[in-house]
């Protein structure tokens, strides 16, 4: 991680002066910005940064942004960080990896919370993101869109058919306190790490298993070294754009009005291209030898009364689903 931080910072000090935050000019005064992202190119969710950024480039008169994917300025956690330090001015992270600043964050990618994508992005891209938004304030970070990332399903080593299989297996999950409760709510361990590290982890037998959704599962071929898909369905994720603060406030009204259109297009295409691809994966990774495994309801059985309790807006955000 420091190495990552040293090569991100190695890249940003390579730039000409620094005008805010993270933000940097070029000779003709149009500020450059990074957009860092964990996933990698094949990705819905990198295709969906490299749309908003041709957008932004082909319309903004004071910005030009360029994507770096695939962990280039780091993994989660280094994003993270890095956005508040000045270190990179745009991110995709999912909102549970600020739940250190912002506890509330962590709640809306609460196992079994959304009762569909659309109740998800109503409350996401509605109120809800305001009040977010408030709170995101005080670490001077901006919420600039929620998109879904697809539903996360349990993808392991072995088959599962009830509570009692998972007992004792080593789960990855995203370095988040929600995920882990979860995992351990199943009785499993939960292994915290960044995903560009997951691959070599489930093909060594670091760990047994992950959760992920199916686009995720299938752009990182993780087909190759685990075989079973179970149907948990235990997240439907929202995952959100953030931009820092001081960026987003050095912008002229063109500029912003540009940069919020272009991601919220792109996050319209995402939506769409992630419920497809989710359709269509499942008859595309049975022809690579993945199976498809519907559990009983003994894993969201023990799941809710575990992840409940630490959702201190669960009754008022079932109240947003239409």
């Amino acid at each position: 991680m420091k190495m990552k931080k040293m090569v991100a910072a190695a890249m940003v000090a390579c730039m000409a002066m620094s005008l805010g935050a993270g933000m940097t000019a070029s000779a003709d005064d149009v500020v450059e910005l990074k957009w860092g992202s964990v996933h990698p190119e094949t990705a819905v969710t990198t295709q969906m940064m490299m749309k908003a950024i041709d957008e932004i480039n082909a319309n903004a008169e004071g910005v030009h942004v360029t994507g770096y994917p695939n962990g280039v300025l780091g993994g989660s956690t280094d994003l993270v960080e890095g956005i508040q330090e000045g270190m990179v001015d745009i991110i995709t992270e999912g909102p549970s990896q600020f739940a250190s600043w912002i506890p509330k964050a962590a709640q809306v990618e609460a196992p079994y919370l959304w009762q569909s994508v659309e109740h998800m992005q109503n409350a996401m891209n509605g109120e809800y993101r305001d009040t977010l938004n408030e709170l995101f304030d005080s670490i001077n970070v901006r919420i600039m869109g929620t998109f879904y990332y697809g539903t996360r399903q349990l993808t392991t080593n072995k088959p599962i058919n009830t509570l009692e299989d998972l007992k004792g297996m080593k789960i990855r999950v995203p370095q988040t306190d929600m995920y882990v409760k979860m995992v351990e709510s199943w009785g499993a361990a939960a292994t915290p790490m960044n995903l560009n590290e997951l691959y070599m982890a489930l093909q060594t037998g670091t760990v047994d298993g992950q959760e992920n959704p199916l686009p995720t599962f299938e752009s990182n071929k993780f087909y190759e070294v685990v075989k079973n898909v179970i149907f948990t369905n235990h997240i439907i994720c929202p995952n959100m754009i953030f931009i820092s603060g001081d960026v987003w406030n050095a912008m002229s009204e063109h500029d912003q009005e540009v940069v919020q259109t272009a991601i919220s297009n792109a996050i319209a295409w995402n939506d769409e291209a992630v419920q497809q691809a989710e359709t269509d994966l499942v008859e595309q990774l049975k022809e690579y030898g993945v199976e498809f495994i519907t559990p009983d309801d003994t894993i969201r059985e023990a799941t809710i009364p575990a992840i409940k309790p630490l959702v201190e807006d669960w009754d008022y955000l079932q109240t947003l689903a239409e």
